[in-house]
């Protein structure tokens, strides 16, 4: 959830959350994405198809074809993720289990992701049809020149969060920064946005190491976090977790961007219309209830427990489901919040300038 950089090591936190310790991921971060074997015309191992009985068609499923017209054969498009199948990419496995992929005319392979793998240049390259980003990396590779649109923005709310004892009484972050120790990425935008804010002076700054075993053991200890992960982890350890989102900070970048190239909008543009829409559907229906997608992620991600699974989905909602989303639909995006964006980038040198948005944002939907 967010640039796959600040996932470094965090399979370490979930791996925590299960009493015997894995030894063999389901897909390190060493690895390139790899299918899961399946496409959104398969049905879940176990499982009945997805054909209802009495002829009818199943709900998300296209209707057969009028007797003598053949049916158009599905389009095949990957979707390649920048992390590995854990809830907040529960809507896209929804949308291929529930049909919603198939009745737009789309057979999508999933690709698992992990530390290192380059989403975006496999994007812009043509490798895959779409992937996952975030709003920083997308303005990043625009300015590289990359050739890569936004289509939709899955949460709204950044998880990227610092964590610290219940039991300090901290307020805020900028308490947080007052004293104890701080384990931070400081070359990410946001680590750049907090120490500019507030200054890294009066906190002991450390390495980040993806696990929360320091945290549970140290009461003067804090560290970054997404809110759907760590936390649990350290909850489910007999520990006192407090959490600060960076987004009540004012740095909120979208998290769980749907990418494409420019070339596949300019070319097919109803595909990545279909795309967008089967992505809202499965996502409502993740949202309403996340059993059947939690499933067959578990059997992807083995690191991560059916309990954690479930916690992390409910922990996830608010952030997805904001106001603004219920008014305007799930994966609303909007020129200003980029333009925020962007601002922000150029102020801490990320960027040498902001990009162009009426072209960055042609194919938002």
């Amino acid at each position: 959830m967010h640039s796959s950089d600040s996932r470094r090591l965090f399979l370490q936190a979930l791996a925590s959350l299960v009493a015997v310790p894995v030894l063999a991921p389901a897909c390190s971060r060493s690895q390139s994405p790899e299918g899961d074997g399946r496409s959104s015309a398969a049905s879940p191992a176990g499982s009945a198809p997805a054909a209802s009985t009495q002829g009818a068609p199943a709900q998300g499923t296209p209707a057969a074809p009028a007797q003598g017209t053949p049916a158009a054969p599905a389009a095949k498009v990957k979707l390649a993720l920048n992390w590995v199948p854990e809830p907040e990419f529960g809507g896209f496995y929804e949308a291929r289990e529930s049909g919603a992929f198939a009745k737009e005319g789309l057979e999508v392979e999933i690709l698992g992701g992990g530390a290192g793998v380059p989403v975006v240049q496999m994007v812009a390259g043509g490798q895959i049809d779409f992937g996952i980003s975030g709003a920083d990396e997308v303005l990043t590779a625009r300015a590289r020149g990359a050739d890569v649109l936004p289509l939709l923005a899955v949460f709204q709310t950044s998880p990227q969060a610092i964590m610290t004892h219940e039991s300090r009484g901290a307020k805020g972050i900028a308490d947080v920064l007052k004293s104890g120790t701080l384990a931070i990425e400081p070359g990410l935008p946001y680590a750049a946005y907090l120490k500019k804010k507030y200054g890294f002076d009066k906190v002991k700054v450390v390495p980040y190491d993806g696990g929360v075993a320091r945290f549970v053991a140290d009461k003067d200890f804090s560290q970054q976090c997404f809110i759907t992960a760590e936390p649990i982890a350290a909850r489910r350890k007999g520990s006192d977790p407090a959490t600060f989102l960076v987004a009540s900070e004012g740095f909120n970048p979208y998290v769980v961007v749907v990418i494409t190239r420019a070339a596949l909008w300019k070319e097919n543009p109803e595909r990545v219309r279909a795309f967008a829409r089967a992505t809202r559907e499965g996502w409502r229906t993740y949202l309403h209830d996340p059993t059947r997608a939690n499933a067959i992620m578990a059997k992807l991600n083995t690191s991560m427990d059916a309990e954690t699974f479930v916690a992390a989905a409910e922990a996830q909602r608010p952030l997805i489901e904001t106001p603004e989303a219920k008014e305007k639909g799930l994966g609303v995006m909007t020129r200003e919040r980029w333009e925020t964006l962007a601002k922000q980038l150029v102020d801490l040198g990320v960027l040498p300038k902001a990009p162009t948005l009426d072209d960055l944002l042609v194919a938002s939907l």
